[in-house]
């Protein structure tokens, strides 16, 4: 058989292939679930918890994929250009849509018209720690402390996350002079939090606790609108004296623009229900956050109102990325 008859017959069989799925019901082959980040963070870790919830309720396979790159914008942009089949969904968070976007250049999608969104996931506050060093017990001490002794103290996250931003708020907000370190991970910056290379850091309640457990940190402050169950003595930012600091970081689920709406309807059901499940419920509180069921218009709004939010801190700090 000739190159042409080949592929000629290569050609039938794909064809053949495709319209044997075309009538069955979704889905009928695995799904792939794009995270942009690297493994092991806790994005990462959801992300699995969750895969393995959907395959199940979907009795099917969830296949995850680990695309980190350029911040969030390698895997993010990956999905953006697939096909809007149901296949190729973003397990999406802060980072990748509601920074990523304003902090980098020629970033080749938008946060709001390249996805369908489908469902929130989680949503949790981060709180503001010092290493037991620095001689402040409250975010008035910290601040003043800085003042007394600009550029002694050294922050430190990775580049375009969201703590590096709740620096550059913080920083804005209060006039503290605190110097940047950036890192290519967060786990990095811990251990120097841990080791007092650092002396102050931002992130989730969930990955800092255990250091503030042990009194290897000291928390300060949270980020969120009310106070953490984690810290119920510990005021919030607005309690502190800086109301327009309010900071949270959330994970959800996306496809790409055009995804039928049959699909994003069952996905989002499916997702859901996975959130109600024991199993998720603690894996969630492992790292200090709360489910976030939102309908697919709801978590749109919400989409939109992040990007403005974080973009609007962008703005203020002049934090970019070359």
């Amino acid at each position: 058989m000739g190159l042409r008859s080949l592929a000629a017959l290569a050609a039938v069989c794909a064809l053949l292939s495709a319209s044997s799925h075309a009538g069955e019901p979704y889905p009928n082959r695995p799904i792939r679930l794009v995270i942009p980040l690297s493994a092991g963070g806790p994005p990462d870790v959801i992300a699995r918890v969750m895969a393995d919830q959907m395959a199940k309720r979907l009795n099917g396979t969830v296949v995850v994929e680990n695309r980190p790159g350029n911040g969030a914008a390698v895997g993010t942009r990956s999905v953006a250009a697939a096909e809007p089949d149901g296949y190729t969904l973003l397990f999406a968070s802060t980072t990748a849509l509601s920074i990523v976007p304003f902090v980098f250049h020629n970033v080749d999608y938008d946060p709001i018209k390249s996805f369908t969104p489908i469902a929130g996931v989680s949503v949790g506050p981060m709180v503001v720690v010092v290493h037991p060093s620095v001689p402040a017990k409250s975010v008035q001490q910290l601040v003043a402390y800085a003042k007394a002794n600009p550029g002694k103290l050294n922050y430190g996250s990775g580049v375009a996350s969201p703590p590096h931003l709740a620096w550059g708020l913080f920083t804005q907000v209060t006039g503290a002079d605190i110097f940047y370190v950036p890192y290519r991970a967060m786990a990095s910056a811990m251990t120097d939090l841990v080791a007092g290379e650092i002396q102050m850091m931002i992130d989730g309640t969930g990955p800092l606790l255990p250091y503030i457990q042990d009194g290897k940190a000291r928390a300060l402050a949270v980020t969120g609108k009310i106070r953490s169950p984690e810290f119920p003595d510990l005021p919030t930012m607005i309690e502190a004296g800086y109301p327009d600091y309010v900071l949270t970081f959330w994970t959800g689920i996306l496809a790409p623009v055009g995804t039928p709406a049959e699909i994003v309807t069952k996905l989002n059901e499916v997702i859901n229900e996975s959130l109600r499940s024991p199993e998720v419920q603690a894996h969630l509180a492992r790292f200090n956050v709360e489910a976030n069921l939102t309908t697919p218009q709801e978590f749109a709004g919400f989409i939109a109102s992040e990007a403005e939010k974080w973009g609007g801190i962008v703005k203020r700090t002049g934090i970019k990325v070359e």
